[in-house]
């Protein structure tokens, strides 16, 4: 059965960490090192409160050939980055690599775009400074801070891939 919703709000105790529920079934994960916030600026540290759409992803195929998701999910090269500097015509959209203005790599060594689910931030309209690069994604160990995203282990994340398709709605709420 396809997740229709995904809610999302601080873990008691530490603005850093989140509870993802999914009909009463909970998860941890990682949240910005700022918390959740309103008023989201690019390089605040905060994940922006709001309705978010899955819109697709990114996935690191050769470590995962035979993973299955409602969502269209693009294997990761080296040459794929995602624009985040708020000057750029590029501005939270993905770019070919190398590129001039300040970017994230697709393509990380510590694993965590592995799978990376593109939300729609800032996408359509697009505000320069509105924050950039939102994604669900794998957590670091110890579900230490993101930079504004929302990140869950990777055995979660496996168990929620069937089901994610672009009618799933990640809910961050306060």
């Amino acid at each position: 059965m396809p997740i229709r919703n995904i809610n999302v709000r601080t873990r008691p105790g530490n603005r850093a960490e989140g509870l993802l529920n999914i009909e009463g079934v909970v998860f941890r994960c990682a949240l910005g090192k700022a918390g959740i916030s309103a008023l989201k600026r690019e390089g605040d540290g905060a994940t922006p409160l709001g309705r978010l759409r899955l819109l697709g992803g990114y996935m690191r195929i050769e470590r995962h050939p035979s993973r299955r998701s409602g969502l269209t999910l693009m294997p990761i090269r080296a040459d794929m980055g995602w624009c985040d500097a708020p000057a750029d015509a590029n501005y939270n959209r993905p770019v070919r690599l190398p590129f001039r203005a300040g970017h994230e790599k697709m393509l990380r060594g510590d694993r965590l775009y592995d799978f990376c689910i593109v939300l729609d931030w800032n996408i359509r309209p697009r505000r320069r400074n509105g924050g950039s690069a939102i994604f669900m994604h794998l957590a670091r160990p110890g579900f230490r801070p993101t930079e504004g995203c929302v990140a869950v282990q990777r055995r979660v994340m496996l168990r929620l891939l069937p089901y994610l398709s672009r009618r799933t709605v990640l809910t961050v709420l306060v």
